[in-house]
């Protein structure tokens, strides 16, 4: 696989890479190799999964690697569709449980659930469950709107007091699942989420960021530009201390 880039932001490492296959399958390879370390030290640890398009060849390779005990890793997931139909394919349980979730022999996988009678307490469930299994790994995407999991710019918040919270999308966040394929037209995109908050994310000891195709562009340029702002909530990445931002030639055209 060919780097055509490679520097950091801030502390933010980026690589780019010449395909969108290269770049999944190094921060899938890179993302397998921090979880056999965390192995290594702990008994069990605990990963954030991103549920989107973009996270396809990075988590195929991730799933595919070897010598990884599965069995003493917790997932979890960092945002759900409020209300939508359960079974429908484009729910983000059902995306991972199609790939990771099924395939894997995970310790214990925590659902949000969308569906749940009172959303604001699911979220509070969710949060807390956060809080009792601290993040070590989350593996996560950049939204054309410089979103990181559901925090668009209106709502997110760094220092956000709680993990998790019921959020309004942005209609800029709900083109985009038209724009991926998930729904047909904006109408069927849910208009609420539940979303782990930018604390209950960059909490997490080793970040791993995948943003392919050139629908992403302006976004990274944005979080790139040095200015840390909630208008672009995925520009907090370049202040983490093990982050890695992965981008292929379309998605860094803005930057090369």
């Amino acid at each position: 696989m060919t780097i055509i880039k490679d520097f950091f932001a801030d502390k933010l490492h980026v690589m780019v890479f010449d395909t969108r296959e290269a770049m999944g399958r190094m921060a899938g390879e890179q993302a397998a190799a921090r979880i056999r370390e965390l192995l290594a030290e702990k008994e069990e640890i605990n990963i954030i999964f991103a549920a989107a398009p973009s996270q396809n060849e990075t988590l195929e390779t991730l799933v595919s690697a070897e010598g990884i005990d599965w069995t003493r890793v917790n997932a979890f997931h960092m945002d759900e569709y409020v209300g939508l139909d359960a079974a429908h394919p484009a729910g983000f349980r059902n995306y991972l449980k199609r790939t990771v979730f099924d395939r894997l022999p995970l310790g214990s996988v925590n659902l949000i659930n969308g569906n749940a009678e009172n959303p604001e307490e699911e979220a509070r469930r969710y949060g807390q469950l956060l809080a009792e299994h601290p993040a070590d790994i989350c593996l996560l995407g950049v939204g054309e709107n410089g979103h990181l999991a559901f925090n668009d710019p209106p709502v997110a918040d760094f220092n956000d007091p709680v993990f998790a919270k019921v959020v309004k999308l942005e209609e800029k966040c709900r083109l985009q699942q038209v724009h991926d394929g998930c729904f047909e037209e904006i109408g069927q995109v849910p208009g609420y989420a539940i979303t782990v908050t930018i604390p209950g994310l960059t909490e997490a000891r080793s970040m791993f960021c995948s943003v392919p195709a050139v629908t992403k562009a302006e976004a990274v340029r944005d979080m790139l530009n040095g200015q840390v702002s909630e208008r672009c909530p995925a520009s907090i990445l370049t202040t983490h201390p093990d982050a890695a931002l992965y981008l292929d030639r379309d998605s860094a055209s803005g930057l090369l």
